[in-house]
């Protein structure tokens, strides 16, 4: 399973948290965010990931022209848009980023807002995220979703649970539904942006014992004993999928030239 934490801004918590697990670190690209990094921040971070962590620049609203510029900049692996992108300007972002993930974050009130998700990946999305809807807020709200509504999602890609996870609630959702991975923020954090690693570090020895079948923690939804670090991506919305560098499945992009 793909673990993502995501609102870093300290680039030793980002090296810290990769070896704790992580397979995917996020960087804050929306400046009316509290966890907002500079490029420069987003930088200083990545020299000290292992390469085949995936690099996920979070952004809201912003212009596919400004996303590319970013990216340019950087050595991101991946866009997460947390906004209201439409399916169209999706399209218009992979035309731009052949070889750049695209996550698309829904932000879910009921089950009738994921009636989309087809078109979604159909329009160069690779993965979506579930995200609780807030009123103001675009994320790191610490607001669940309701997971028993989930269990009949079962859309045609992968996809990321996020929404309120923590390392004390993290199995109670995945003893319920089966996503591809999980994105936490705020649910391993002491203020936003300050990661806790004794959190973090709570959080995989819980994956852990859920992979073992320790207790009640059992088996997923599915029936399928999960893996919190195998990287079970899945297929690319256009059924391709790239391996890590180190032979592990993650984000489609191949690293050959990491």
């Amino acid at each position: 399973m793909r673990v993502k934490i995501c609102g870093i801004t300290k680039p030793e918590q980002a090296q810290a948290i990769a070896k704790l697990g992580a397979t995917a670190i996020g960087f804050m690209c929306v400046p009316q965010s509290p966890r907002y990094v500079t490029l420069g921040q987003i930088q200083a971070a990545i020299e000290r990931l292992p390469p085949q962590i995936d690099r996920i620049g979070v952004f809201a609203n912003e212009t596919v022209a400004a996303i590319g510029k970013i990216i340019a900049s950087t050595a991101l692996t991946g866009v997460q848009l947390h906004g209201q992108e439409s399916p169209e300007f999706c399209q218009q972002l992979r035309q731009l980023l052949p070889a750049v993930e695209i996550i698309k974050a829904l932000r879910v009130r009921t089950f009738e807002d994921l009636s989309q998700v087809d078109i979604y990946y159909n329009c160069g999305v690779n993965t979506l995220l579930l995200d609780a809807y807030h009123p103001q807020m675009l994320g790191g709200t610490g607001k669940t979703l309701d997971w028993k509504s989930l269990r009949q999602f079962q859309p045609p890609g992968t996809w990321l649970l996020a929404g309120g996870l923590n390392p004390d609630n993290i199995l109670d959702a995945l003893n319920l539904i089966s996503p591809s991975g999980i994105d936490l923020s705020s649910g391993v954090e002491r203020s936003p942006g300050d990661k806790d690693l004794d959190r973090v570090a709570k959080l995989f020895a819980n994956l852990a014992a859920w992979e073992r079948g320790d207790g009640e923690m059992g088996s997923r939804g599915d029936g399928e004993q999960g893996r919190w670090g195998a990287g079970e991506m899945g297929s690319r919305g256009d059924g391709e999928m790239g391996s890590r560098g180190d032979g592990e499945m993650g984000s489609f992009r191949s690293r050959g030239e990491n």
